[in-house]
């Protein structure tokens, strides 16, 4: 019983790992080399305490002012908007506050549970050094940015994620460098961070290979099906015959599902960092300023800078002043952060509209299944999403109910 897993980003790659680890002959297949995609351009944060919901009304009634700034915390392309508009309208009917409740209970269900299958992950494939020991620290400037984040701290409280305030002066003890114009932090310890992202995916990848999965290269062109999926056909005149399908290809799983006749309300958010290798600089822990719109890890040799959103669709050129937006942010907390020896990262994170990911059966063809929609978590849940994917497709019990998770819940 042969099993393609298309898609070798790390969501790909770890459940490729877990099917070939408990017996399945597995086909990991992509276009790209392994891990290239949002994969390599992750922030490389666990981020435990960011499963709440983006579909909040705080945040969808500030974006027709986002969309006249071109230097907003998100970025709506003016004419992406009309192919946009049908998501952002699920989006919407996302932040009911009965919805968004169920919401945040599914993502805490995964959040609780990433180091009890991510630790073992890693001592699997001997990276068990890549995980920090520090957590994250929240920039605030005053208390009147710190209550505007009250929401996201409320919502940590109610689950029981740790989290502990400190003065500006405490957290320049643990970040020397950071500005003395930060009035409050928030430190998020669960939030560790890998010291290379791409790393782990890369090893995992040689593991696989090493149980005896095949990696292989290719573009998807469609399906064979007869009652149940049959095989994949690839866009060079090959085909890989499969008992099974996993389409874990990220943001561009929603153009394979429609090939399979079961489209999926998909959106790419895409994201841009800089890696700075010669930063002038160390740090301990990532931070992140929310009112701000950015994230700082020190990760791949050097210091990474990311944050904000832009909705443009996956064929549109990146905008690199985007990169240069959160690079001048990032200096405001970092006054003696120097961009030299850089470079800039543009990717596709695939997001659904009420920011929960697909991990399911599919509804309409046996052997079929997806796991995808992990937004700004894919590295973060890459380790549980494998464990349950695994459960689901040989058969076994998964851990959580995966009811909240089906692809027919649209």
């Amino acid at each position: 019983m042969t099993t393609v897993v298309v898609g070798a980003g790390i969501i790909g790659t770890a459940i490729a790992y877990e099917l070939q680890k408990r017996g399945r002959p597995v086909v990991l297949l992509d276009r790209d080399e392994v891990g290239r995609g949002a994969s390599y351009g992750n922030m490389a944060s666990i981020a435990v305490t960011e499963f709440m919901p983006a579909s909040r009304p705080s945040i969808w009634r500030q974006i027709p002012g986002w969309m006249l700034d071109p230097e907003g915390p998100v970025r709506i392309r003016p004419g992406y908007m009309p192919k946009l508009l049908p998501w952002f309208l699920r989006f919407v009917a996302a932040s009911r506050p009965g919805k968004l409740r169920r919401l945040e209970a599914e993502g805490a269900v995964l959040c609780r549970r990433v180091y009890d299958d991510l630790l073992p992950l890693l001592r699997e494939t001997g990276l068990e050094g890549e995980l920090t020991e520090e957590g994250c620290l929240s920039l605030y400037s005053d208390e009147a940015e710190f209550r505007a984040d009250r929401e996201h701290i409320e919502i940590l409280e109610r689950f029981g994620f740790p989290h502990r305030r400190l003065t500006g002066a405490e957290a320049r003890e643990l970040e020397p460098e950071l500005s003395g114009s930060i009035g409050i932090a928030v430190l998020f310890p669960q939030n560790r961070s890998l010291r290379d992202p791409f790393r782990l995916v890369n090893r995992l990848a040689q593991r696989f290979a090493a149980l005896g999965g095949e990696i292989r290269r290719g573009a998807v062109a469609g399906f064979e099906r007869s009652g149940r999926i049959a095989a994949v056909r690839l866009a060079d005149g090959g085909r890989i015959v499969a008992d099974e399908v996993v389409i874990s290809a990220g943001a561009y799983s929603g153009l394979l599902s429609k090939m399979l006749g079961e489209p999926m309300p998909l959106e790419t958010e895409r994201g841009y960092h800089t890696q700075i290798m010669s930063p002038g600089i160390s740090m301990r822990h990532s931070i992140i300023w929310p009112a701000r719109a950015f994230m700082v890890t020190p990760t791949a040799g050097g210091i990474r800078v990311g944050g904000t959103v832009e909705m443009a669709g996956l064929d549109a050129a990146p905008d690199y002043r985007r990169s240069k937006v959160t690079v001048r942010r990032a200096q405001s907390a970092l006054p003696n952060l120097r961009c030299e020896k850089f470079s800039e990262w543009m990717g596709h994170r695939p997001a659904f509209p009420d920011t929960v990911p697909v991990m399911s059966a599919s509804a309409r063809t046996p052997g079929v299944f997806y796991a995808t929609g992990h937004g700004h978590l894919g590295v973060t849940y890459a380790a549980t999403t494998a464990r349950l994917m695994g459960d689901l497709i040989t058969g076994a019990t998964p851990p959580v109910d995966m009811h909240p998770y089906r692809v027919d819940r649209f």
